[in-house]
């Protein structure tokens, strides 16, 4: 049998994940009975039974029995049972901002505000983060950005990285991305906003990149930055950070900044310890705003 467990805090999309995972042909029983775990692997790996692909859900839902899942999954171990966990996380913020959308309240909040579950709840099923196979944050990604994710890990099955990089432009006229862990300024290079021609066009136009990218400060910029990240991500990687957003900003967020996000953007997918995407938030907005 191959068995998963999925697990993780709730709120940060196992019900998504689960349809996914029986999409592909995997059996799913969510919230089993932590004491029925090994009974339901032994019957499962008895001789001339077919293999079967087995998702097993087990969360803060099991309460006290929850206790007593980490001597079962040592007791599978010893057995020679193969198993992987699947962990989905994610901020505090976010999951708060999910509970209060959804109207509904965290199941062990009580009488309390939502965040005092969400601590409980990340106290409780800490061991199980900690043994991961895959841990994914869906803080940041949209429901089809996780099937992507899964669809890579349980169907191409490619190298699964649990560190992933958003590279983000912005405008700092319209506030600084508020889930930014790196900001960078690059209004210090020339503007190609004040060259009439270039005005309407973006970073994404070669116009533009050949104008931003003919300073030969934008390269050294580049440069010192792409050591900088380089640098840190595998010491992000050790301490368990599952997240990486880099913003870089410039006045309005259409030229300089979508230009050298781009360029970090190339620079960065070529490592193969991590995933990546890019995002270029503010990129129309003055032409939303008809400027």
């Amino acid at each position: 049998m191959k068995l998963l467990i999925l697990t993780g805090m709730s709120g940060a999309g196992k019900s998504t994940a689960f349809k996914m995972l029986e999409d592909i042909g995997y059996n799913c029983v969510d919230n089993l009975p932590i004491p029925l775990l090994k009974s339901m692997v032994d019957l499962a790996d008895q001789p001339g039974v077919e293999e079967q692909k087995v998702v097993v859900g087990i969360d803060i839902r099991s309460g006290e029995n929850l206790k007593f899942l980490q001597e079962i999954l040592v007791e599978l171990r010893n057995d020679g049972k193969k198993f992987n966990i699947l962990f989905l996380d994610a901020e505090d913020d976010v999951l708060i901002k999910r509970y209060k959308e959804t109207r509904r309240n965290h199941p062990l909040s009580g009488t309390e505000r939502i965040q005092a579950g969400i601590t409980k709840e990340r106290g409780a099923i800490q061991f199980l983060k900690e043994q991961a196979d895959y841990i994914i944050d869906t803080s940041h990604l949209l429901t089809r950005e996780l099937k992507m994710e899964l669809q890579k890990i349980f169907v191409s099955e490619e190298d699964f990285k649990n560190l992933f990089v958003t590279v983000m432009s912005f405008g700092f006229k319209y506030g600084i991305p508020s889930d930014a862990d790196l900001v960078f300024d690059v209004r210090f290079l020339p503007n190609p906003y004040y060259v009439a021609e270039l005005r309407p066009k973006t970073g994404n136009d070669v116009e533009i990149q050949n104008f931003v990218l003919a300073h030969k400060e934008a390269h050294e910029f580049l440069d010192k930055l792409q050591d900088m990240i380089q640098f840190l991500i595998p010491n992000y990687i050790k301490e368990g950070k599952n997240q990486l957003v880099i913003a870089i900003g410039c006045t309005g967020g259409k030229h300089r900044s979508v230009t050298l996000a781009n360029q970090l953007y190339q620079r960065l997918s070529s490592d193969d310890s991590i995933g990546i995407k890019i995002e270029h938030r503010d990129i129309t907005k003055d032409a939303q705003r008809g400027k």
